[in-house]
């Protein structure tokens, strides 16, 4: 009884069984539930010494495992060469040694534990664990059994297991409020009491925290201790949303095809231009995540054999319906019923706003890639409107600015 709820509760957990009333049954049967060993009374002390260090090092094997499998579902890198990328790596690569608490913002899906698990891999730390867990997805009374552990129930929390390591934290917002005291003493002191048990654990814990919501408003509508909030955000680091870096598009579904052509056993497909720029003119809400998900569904859904590229028209209609109609085949009657001038217009400002969404705003790189003088198509741009749908930036020697032509009086904001 006691083993089946061990291996319920925590059924990575190594058991070796010991009895002196043991028969072969009883130890068949206890192997076939998941122990590790069984030894009988008397042993020699060596003998279980033995055992416990092969259950260990099997241990070990299993957490290796569990990473690799962990590391074919998460890049090792991060994909992108776009400046708001560069600007991330600067940052993991400058923060990555120190061993400072990082705090990770960003909306859902942009890839917030890649960046974890890069600080972690280039850290002081990297041969030591890298534990991750969503707190959204844990019971509020679970809370404090999962981080701290319970001796009544032979379960070690994640901050034991991270001993050495890194402690990931997903959507750290969801942490109860009463949990959220206990946490604040463990990153002061790097010591907690156990639940149910007087002795004293002392840990060696990077934390890392991320969350898609703002806590600066989490805090100040009581919903998040500001002690806890200003512990983990010592180095705060914000993720680009994908709609922020659309030029990196092609890497990311050239990775995700290879990716999902490995896992499926399916033959990678080539996306025709049509069909990128479809996708770098959708907005993503969902966005990396949800990139991988629409490129998973391409590979095993989308009509044609492997040799065939994968236009517009074989993408999902949600993706086809929110890009420009210059993309969709299926409107161009549309554009047949208007006058010559009216419809010159219409494909120009579709073309062009197609083309800046593409490199995110960035003038300097659309006019290269159309062939076109800068001022010009500043001139353009603004003629067609398209500065009052878009934002628009220059690229100078100081990196990415916003053009002031942009600024909507109403709010003095950027429009989006």
């Amino acid at each position: 009884k006691l083993l089946k709820q061990i291996r319920e509760l925590r059924p990575k957990t190594q058991v070796i069984m010991i009895s002196g009333h043991g028969t072969i049954e009883i130890a068949v049967k206890a192997m076939k539930m998941g122990a590790y060993d069984f030894i009988e009374k008397p042993f020699e002390s060596e003998r279980l010494l033995i055992l416990v260090k092969r259950a260990i090092e099997n241990s070990k094997l299993l957490f290796e495992n569990m990473e690799l499998r962990a590391r074919a579902e998460i890049s090792d890198d991060l994909i992108g060469t776009c400046t708001p990328v560069e600007n991330l790596r600067r940052n993991i690569n400058r923060v990555a040694p120190t061993g400072s608490r990082v705090l990770i913002s960003g909306p859902a899906g942009v890839g917030k534990e890649v960046v974890a698990r890069l600080i972690h891999k280039s850290s002081k730390r990297k041969e030591g664990p890298f534990i991750a867990v969503n707190c959204a997805r844990l019971l509020p009374e679970k809370f404090s059994q999962i981080f701290f552990g319970d001796n009544e129930s032979i379960i070690s929390g994640v901050f034991d297991q991270s001993d050495g390591g890194t402690l990931f934290l997903d959507e750290v917002s969801d942490i109860p409020y009463e949990t959220q005291g206990r946490l604040i003493r463990l990153l002061q002191e790097q010591k907690f009491e156990r639940q149910n048990a007087s002795g004293i654990v002392e840990v060696d814990v990077r934390v890392i925290a991320a969350s898609s919501k703002n806590l600066s408003i989490e805090v100040s509508e009581g919903r998040f201790r500001e002690e806890l909030y200003y512990r983990l955000s010592v180095v705060p680091i914000k993720v680009p949303s994908l709609s922020e870096r659309r030029e990196d598009i092609p890497l990311f579904v050239d990775y995700f095809m290879k990716l999902g052509s490995h896992q499926t056993n399916l033959p990678s497909r080539k996306l025709a231009e049509d069909a990128l720029a479809a996708l770098q003119n959708y907005p993503w809400p969902g966005n990396v995540r949800q990139l991988r998900n629409i490129i998973d569904w391409l590979l095993i859904m989308a009509p044609g054999d492997s040799g065939e590229l994968i236009r517009s028209d074989m993408l999902p209609a949600d993706i086809v319906g929110d890009v420009p109609m210059i993309l969709s085949l299926r409107r161009s009657d549309e554009i047949l019923k208007l006058p010559l001038r009216e419809a010159r217009e219409l494909f120009e400002r579709e073309y062009l706003l197609s083309q800046v969404r593409k490199y995110g705003g960035n003038i300097s790189k659309t006019a290269e890639s159309i062939a076109m003088d800068r001022s010009a198509l500043h001139r353009k741009l603004k003629v067609l409107g398209i500065t009052r749908d878009i934002r628009v930036t220059n690229e100078n020697d100081d990196g990415i600015l916003l053009d002031d032509d942009n600024i909507n009086p109403a709010n003095n904001t950027y429009d989006n």
